[in-house]
């Protein structure tokens, strides 16, 4: 039976609602793991005096932009212990969290659309294992164990390798015809040698370096600070809204070349747009956290099954999932063995190869 206009409008408007509400519920669970992570960590402070110190902290410095822009001098008070540890110490982990979560599924769902391929990601396509062949490089070649810890070196060499790593693929790819395939195969040799000369970086360094490089490939936010979330924040929201903007361009990538050329979609212009955005976003991430993975494969899946595949909807809807992924996953690294804190990396990984294990063998074959 065919359907009416009535039929269709009734339609629209329940997948717009189930849209919506699944935006709502995916906001108020960010809200929820924040406020918990917020109370997570050293310090000896209860619930209430977090959050306490959340609020006199958010009061504080209001107080003092209000006076900046009155008489042109910053006067801001002594800060006490608790607001210290919540806003020197807390605060930022849980933005920083949420801010690459966000970043690193975006550019799992733009990888995944101009590859049509539901197995990829950034980090399929070797840009991880170039980030860690930079840091490897930086760590002992260059800089040493001892200077790991938010050393601008380590960050540079790992946000230019994989970076490095792009321009290789797309190179490769467009020598053979800039195509989907051609990007992953292309990918998968970059992958293999960037890890072979990693590897062969930490047969010639020291024991510590070598640590030191395998710590940093196990992907932490130990290291955040406010600058780095400005600079992450930064390069994530200047880049998002173009992509939310071009959406129609990957729904029509991910329907195939042809499609997209019959429509008036620059296949190859296009890929190559949307392929160095989810690569900056990917890089400037992981240059500051270490490897991070399975985020842009599993949230991206999680949200289509939820809303569809309308990208103008899928982009900020993955953001959200896995940012509350990579939100959830470092609050439980801060809890299972506490006062140990378990590298966010690790945990990912836990959470991702189940997901990525069932992608293979159930949907592998056949696509979306």
């Amino acid at each position: 039976m065919a359907l009416t206009i009535e039929d269709f409008t009734r339609e629209s408007a329940r997948i717009r609602t189930k849209r919506i509400s699944f935006f709502l519920v995916a906001v108020g669970l960010l809200i929820v793991l924040a406020m918990v992570g917020i109370t997570l960590g050293s310090g000896n402070l209860s619930v209430m005096d977090s959050y306490h110190a959340l609020w006199e902290g958010l009061l504080t410095r209001l107080s003092a932009l209000i006076s900046w822009i009155s008489t042109g001098s910053w006067a801001e008070t002594a800060p006490d212990t608790p607001e210290i540890v919540v806003w020197d110490i807390r605060l930022h982990r849980v933005l920083f969290a949420l801010v690459a979560g966000f970043g690193l599924a975006i550019a799992g769902t733009i990888m995944q659309g101009i590859l049509r391929n539901p197995l990829a990601s950034p980090f399929t396509l070797g840009i991880s294992s170039a980030a860690s062949c930079g840091a490897s490089v930086a760590i002992i070649l260059f800089a040493g164990v001892t200077l790991v810890s938010g050393n601008l070196l380590v960050v540079l060499m790992a946000f230019a390798f994989a970076m490095a790593a792009s321009f290789l693929i797309y190179s490769m790819a467009r020598h053979k015809g800039l195509s989907s395939s051609s990007l992953i195969l292309a990918g998968i040799a970059i992958m293999y040698l960037f890890s072979a000369i990693t590897s062969l970086i930490q047969y010639f360094g020291s024991s510590d370096q070598a640590a030191a490089v395998v710590y940093w490939m196990f992907g932490s936010l130990e290291g955040t600070t406010w600058t780095k979330l400005l600079i992450v924040t930064a390069v994530i929201a200047i880049l998002t809204p173009y992509v939310v903007m071009r959406a129609w361009d990957l729904n029509a990538l991910a329907e195939g070349d042809e499609i997209a050329k019959s429509i008036g979609v620059p296949v190859e212009r296009t890929m190559t747009i949307f392929m160095m955005i989810s690569s900056v976003i990917t890089a400037a991430i992981i240059a500051f956290t270490g490897t991070i993975g399975f985020i842009g494969l599993v949230a991206p899946h999680i949200t289509r099954m939820a809303i569809g595949n309308d990208h103008r909807w899928l982009v900020p809807a993955s953001g959200l999932v896995g940012a509350a992924i990579l939100l959830g996953a470092d609050n439980l690294c801060r809890t299972l063995i506490y006062p140990s804190v378990i590298p966010v990396g690790i945990m990912t990984a836990f959470l991702g190869v189940p997901f990525f294990l069932y992608l293979f063998l159930k949907r592998g074959d056949t696509g979306w």
